[in-house]
């Protein structure tokens, strides 16, 4: 019997404080203001604060906050460094080799973008929702949905506090509110929770590709000032990973002194022996990235699963009372590393949709106009064009893979999405990619300096990560003998080294035997690389207390 609890009614209800839940508050309100007509809307956030959770490069396009607020710059919003140059590196383990900008279609240019922080972004843009009507709420994680008569969706449960880890209520209990809606927006990112149980209940990825993914690993450094290049974008592939194991770094130079590092390794990886925090500080060593780093302080660290499955892995976006949006549903282009204009484009359309429904006195059935409006918009046209860079670095290797994708993504710029190769299929999940153990070698990886380099523990303490300890684990094994009985043997229990955090181990005793597996939950950063990457799907990540997990400064 489902527990009683308050219900608090509103029009529109969005989980998620990024930018495509920001977006489509924001545009809600901004649609009723202009139409002279009253709508409510609630935004509710897990993160302690409204960007405490966004992690990502970053270099903005700012076209969607054309749209959303065209007078951006005289509003204040944080975005203060114009890209001033472009460069992109092909590294090899001891020298490296600039490749011409030129070459590359003019997508993958980055004149007139910004380079800043997303969270910070995020973080404006609530004091732009709030000041036009958004009730915003963080530190409420949504952690359930509720469904009418007809099993349409009509809202969510956030706000569930004071739950023991044995499932007891503790003398702080609270049963959480339901916050009803004629429309529910989820926007909780990549590989949310709520999402998952949606697409499989309304069966929304029939028909599509698996969605691919990669983990983004990014650190802040406070830089020498002869060192700080404002506006200099520098993006590289090849050392440290090999040609068959997919991903590439990031360094953007903004603000006062700040660098942006980072290093995305795609999860299609085969060897179970990989570890990508280890990758990103073995690839801070090389002559062309350490000097820079050398003499500075390391201010911030954390870790993002990035959607990258393109066009052939959006799912159906609607569903009986609401909508997928931003990396939800999955508009990261991933060649060019960007997807915060598609997100706030994306809220933009469903919040378009869901205020003409409203007006027209419907709730809670499906809103066709939005799936619609994706696909006549700009954002379907940019994944279009970019639809087989992804699927050619998975099956030709970084060279070959780069070669080819660039060539294919000139053909469609250039003859309006047509591409000889037609739309090409990803195939395997990232999971089912994962080789036996047996058919590689362990990884030697070096020993950090504490210069550049550091290890997991001290870069979790940079996170600001903390969880209320005494609380259910959010990292739910469905089978609980899977790591020792099946990953250890098989895998050498992967969990070990993808996740960025240290929040998996396995333990031996004084003798070197009877292994058992142990969740660190609360060094977890919310990357949600464990969701994706265990080979045995064994692990599901779901929300902790609200305000739990990292809180992320200028990232």
């Amino acid at each position: 019997m489902a527990e009683a609890r308050e219900s608090m009614e509103y029009d529109l209800v969005v989980v998620g404080g990024g930018p495509a839940g920001l977006a489509a508050a924001i545009r809600a309100k901004q649609l009723a203001a202009e139409a002279g007509a009253e709508i409510s809307v609630a935004l509710v956030e897990k993160g302690a604060e409204v960007g405490a959770h966004i992690l990502s490069g970053a270099v903005i396009d700012p076209r969607g906050l054309n749209e959303l607020i065209p007078d951006w710059k005289a509003k204040g919003a944080p975005l203060e460094t114009p890209v001033s140059k472009d460069e992109f590196l092909m590294l090899g383990p001891a020298g490296s080799l600039k490749l011409p900008v030129g070459l590359m279609p003019p997508l993958m240019h980055n004149d007139g973008n910004y380079v800043g922080s997303l969270g910070n972004l995020c973080r404006w843009l609530a004091t732009q929702a709030e000041a036009v009507g958004v009730e915003v709420y963080p530190g409420m994680a949504a952690s359930e949905l509720t469904f009418d008569d007809n099993g349409a969706v009509r809202g969510v449960v956030a706000g569930v506090f004071g739950v023991a880890r044995d499932g007891a209520h503790k003398s702080d209990y609270q049963p959480g509110l339901e916050l009803a809606a004629k429309y529910t927006l989820i926007a909780e990112g990549a590989r949310g929770s709520l999402a998952k149980q949606l697409q499989a209940r309304f069966d929304l990825c029939a028909g599509v590709e698996p969605q691919k993914y990669g983990i983004g690993l990014k650190e802040l450094w406070e830089v020498e000032a002869g060192k700080h290049h404002p506006g200099l974008v520098q993006h590289s592939v090849g050392w440290p990973l090999d040609d068959h194991t997919g991903g590439g770094s990031f360094l953007y130079h903004w603000g006062d002194r700040l660098v942006s590092i980072g290093y995305v390794i795609h999860l299609n990886y085969k060897n179970p022996y990989i570890s990508p925090f280890d990758e990103f500080q073995r690839y801070k060593q090389h002559p062309a990235v350490r000097p820079t780093l050398e003499g500075g302080k390391r201010l911030a660290y954390g870790a993002r699963a990035i959607v990258e499955g393109g066009l052939q892995s959006v799912p159906k976006l609607v569903f009986p009372g609401g909508a997928l949006i931003g990396c939800a549903a999955g508009f990261v282009n991933v060649p060019r590393i960007k997807g915060s204009h598609n997100a706030i484009k994306t809220g933009m359309l469903a919040a378009e949709a869901a205020f003409a429904a409203i007006q027209a006195g419907r709730q809670r059935d499906v809103l066709d106009a939005y799936e619609g409006a994706y696909r006549a918009s700009w954002v379907w046209k940019e994944l279009n064009l970019v639809r087989n860079a992804k699927p050619m670095l998975s099956k030709f290797g970084t060279f070959w893979g780069g070669v080819v994708g660039m060539f294919d993504m000139w053909t469609t710029t250039l003859l309006n999405g047509f591409s000889f190769f037609g739309t090409l299929k990803h195939g395997k999940s990232d999971a089912a990619a994962t080789e036996p153990a047996a058919k590689h070698k362990p990884m030697d990886y070096p020993k950090p300096d504490g210069v550049v380099s550091f290890d997991k523990l001290s870069s979790v303490f940079l996170s600001n990560t903390n969880h209320e300890e005494d609380q259910p684990v959010h990292l739910v094994l469905t089978d609980p003998s899977i790591p020792v009985r099946v990953n250890l043997p098989e895998f050498a229990e992967p969990a070990q080294r993808y996740c960025p955090a240290g929040v998996y181990e396995v333990l031996y005793d004084d003798t070197g035997a009877n292994p058992r597996f142990q969740i660190n939950a609360q060094n977890c950063v919310h990357c949600k690389t464990c969701d994706i990457k265990d080979p045995s799907q064994n692990i599901t990540w779901v929300t902790p207390e609200g305000g739990g997990g990292p809180n992320y400064p200028n990232m």
